[in-house]
């Protein structure tokens, strides 16, 4: 399905338009979810950081808006029939990418339930790293749209399924911890926040080796190879 979606970045396929404003898109939200991890952590202090996420955010959702608009009026005009498998997952896709937007919102807005550093110590190292690979994945996972490596595809899904199964068992040790109130909240909301990015970049990535009915699940005899 990916191969058919890429053609539409063509620049001599009408559906264009649509192709460059959802990798407008999927960058704006790569680029807020990098910031909100700085924010959250304490790496970056100026308000000028946040005010830069909502402006960015308002982008997104403008292209969102766009993209949908386009995908009607195209299909409303006979003989583009053929474009409705692609114009469905490009409607699903930009929905995920939308929501990657408001998760990193929700990150960099932890910072007003603590405002001192986070503690140095095993849980937040382990945070760390599954900040450190939810981020990587999401800077490969546009490279890996474009260029539907599907192999690629596959691994990053593996990885991102443990990354989830990591968050998970990473709340259930918070919960157990002798953390205050306020660190505890800020710990688990981030570790939810970045299993939820983790799933949302995994579900464009489903595109790549899923079929459109597909999309968003993940078959373990394709994941797999059987």
């Amino acid at each position: 399905m990916l191969s058919e979606l890429l053609s539409i970045f063509r620049a001599d396929n009408p559906l264009h338009a649509m192709g460059a404003s959802f990798k407008e898109m999927l960058q704006l939200t790569c680029d807020m979810t990098l910031s909100a991890g700085g924010i959250c952590f304490g790496e970056k202090t100026l308000a000028e950081d946040r005010t830069r996420i909502y402006e960015d955010d308002v982008q997104v959702n403008k292209l969102e808006r766009d993209i949908r608009k386009k995908v009607v009026a195209h299909l409303s005009i006979q003989g583009n029939t053929s474009d409705v498998p692609y114009s469905l997952l490009l409607m699903s896709l930009v929905k995920d990418v939308e929501r990657l937007g408001d998760y990193a919102k929700n990150l960099a807005e932890t910072v007003d339930i603590r405002s001192a550093p986070l503690p140095k110590d095993a849980i937040v190292q382990e945070l760390q790293e599954i900040r450190r690979g939810v981020e990587t994945s999401f800077q490969v996972a546009a490279e890996v749209f474009e260029s539907s490596n599907r192999e690629r595809a596959i691994e990053l899904i593996h990885q991102g399924r443990d990354a989830a199964h990591r968050c998970d068992a990473l709340v259930r040790r918070i919960s157990q911890s002798g953390y205050d109130a306020s660190t505890t909240t800020v710990l688990v909301l981030a570790t939810r926040y970045y299993k939820r990015i983790g799933g949302h970049v995994l579900n464009v990535l489903s595109s790549v080796v899923m079929p459109l009915h597909k999309v968003d699940y993940y078959d373990e005899d394709i994941l797999t190879g059987v």
